[in-house]
């Protein structure tokens, strides 16, 4: 027989002799202690450790949930044993109620025409009533003061309506094509002329172009009509309408100058044979940016 002793690391630890029957076995238990790991070992147990845990902690929520989900059984049954009492007791007033309503088909036709009688003479007086409270407001101040109010938004909406499109006339008419002829290579009239005749016409154009889309905006919301902001947008530039009023007189002197030019004349006369002018003349157009004054 062979003996080998181990050895611990640790102290207070007892060496272990350990026996073999021969020697190649003794060579082979050396070398597998040799290559063992005791760290190893304990971190395996320790993994294997927590899995455990981790494991009976698994168990022991699926305990509960199945205890909650027990307990919620048992409380529907409850609900569900106590709908049924509700609903025997619904049955049995029901049973009590049909003589009462079989009485009340049963009952005398006179009360029946008389019952009739009655519910013509409320709905009528409902309608008398509701016909006078409508009679009363619209006569009441306040109705009036809403017909002016929609009527003059109406009428604003309508006027603003026309004067855009005369403003669109004029810009797209004269204004620009001028402006074109302007740029040619025999212009008959100056770029100087054409702002000084045009003064402002074009942004005048613009700014009310806005101010009837918000109208029109606010009509489609009507009765509720709130237009202060939109006049908000055009007292600021109030200025603009007054630069053109007050350039008004010298636009139509330097436009009568223009007209010395026969190619002017020529070409002015073809503008305003377009169709979109209903046979008026540049002058006209010209006042029409002064109509909307706000």
């Amino acid at each position: 027989q062979h003996y080998f002793t181990v050895l611990f690391g640790h102290e207070g630890q007892k060496p272990l002799e350990l026996r073999c029957e021969d020697e190649v076995d003794g060579d082979e238990w050396v070398e597998a202690i040799h290559q063992a790991s005791y760290s190893d070992i304990l971190i395996e147990r320790e993994v294997l450790m927590q899995k455990y845990i981790h494991l009976v902690q698994i168990v022991e929520t699926e305990k509960v949930a199945a205890n909650q989900l027990r307990h919620q059984l048992e409380d529907q049954d409850t609900e569900i044993e106590r709908l049924k009492s509700e609903i025997v007791a619904l049955n049995k007033t029901k049973e009590k109620m049909r003589p009462y309503q079989g009485n009340q088909e049963d009952e005398d036709p006179d009360i029946k025409k008389i019952k009739k009688v009655q519910s013509f003479m409320r709905g009528w007086l409902c309608r008398r009533k509701w016909k006078t409270i409508v009679q009363d407001y619209i006569c009441s101040p306040h109705a009036e003061s809403m017909r002016k109010r929609n009527q003059i938004v109406f009428n604003m909406v309508e006027a603003e309506s026309e004067y855009v499109h005369q403003l669109y006339v004029l810009v797209n008419c004269f204004l620009r094509p001028l402006r074109m002829a302007a740029s040619s290579k025999k212009p008959p009239i100056s770029h100087d002329d054409v702002s000084s005749i045009f003064l402002n016409s074009e942004t005048i154009m613009f700014l009310h172009e806005i101010f009837h889309q918000g109208l029109k905006a606010r009509i489609a919301n009507w009765p509720t009509l709130i237009l202060a902001d939109l006049f908000d947008i055009l007292l600021p530039m109030l200025n603009i309408y007054q630069e053109f009023v007050r350039n008004h007189q010298y636009s139509l002197q330097v436009l009568a100058n223009c007209k010395q030019n026969r190619d002017f004349d020529k070409l002015l006369k073809q503008y305003e044979a377009n169709p979109a002018c209903e046979g008026r003349m540049l002058e006209t157009f010209l006042t029409y940016p002064m109509f909307q004054v706000p």
